[in-house]
């Protein structure tokens, strides 16, 4: 009965936040209730039993919706992607697309021979599908990973017009700044 309520409670939740993502009116509140959106839908594979993919689902989207709206911060030219804006572009032309697809993967599920059940049920379905997900490719991912970090770190810096060295010196021991422009109170 408890789980019943749980995953009552977070199909309301998905679609909910779902729904917010496309009222809402600036990209970092659609962010953060895309993000929500997905911790709803990661909790029935919790439910499940799929405790691997359930974590892997809220670490993956609450790492990948924090670097987004870092980016929407660092780079937008609305500040921080909260002035009030429409996130909804070609309306006709999204409904269309939206409409068509729903219609096509309903059909799908029910003119697709599903394939029969082969073999026995394995004693630990969970492992199973974390190795055939992760197991060949975790050497790909860490790499992947390192690759995105660099890749932000990058950006970071070539943003930056100035440094601390340019600021402080080469050596890091000037006393003043040198700021083309003083700061401060007294400025």
């Amino acid at each position: 009965m408890a789980e019943t309520v749980v995953f009552v409670v977070c199909a309301v939740g998905a679609v909910a936040s779902g729904v917010a993502v496309f009222v809402l009116d600036s990209m970092a509140r659609a962010t953060f209730a895309l993000l929500a959106s997905f911790l709803f839908a990661a909790v029935p594979l919790l439910l499940l039993g799929l405790s691997y993919l359930g974590v892997l689902v809220v670490l993956m989207m609450v790492m990948e919706m924090m670097v987004m709206v870092v980016f929407m911060i660092m780079y937008m030219m609305n500040p921080a992607g909260l002035m009030p804006m429409s996130m909804l572009h070609n309306k006709v032309g999204a409904l269309a697309v939206a409409i068509g697809t729903f219609a096509v993967l309903a059909a799908g599920v029910f003119l697709v021979p599903w394939p029969a059940r082969e073999g026995a049920v394995p004693a630990d379905p969970t492992l199973l599908l974390a190795e055939a997900i992760m197991g060949p490719h975790m050497l790909v991912m860490m790499l992947v990973g390192l690759v995105l970090f660099a890749t932000m770190v990058a950006s970071v810096v070539l943003s930056t017009p100035r440094g601390r060295y340019d600021r402080y010196g080469d050596d890091l021991r000037r006393a003043r700044p040198d700021d083309p422009i003083d700061g401060g109170l007294g400025r």
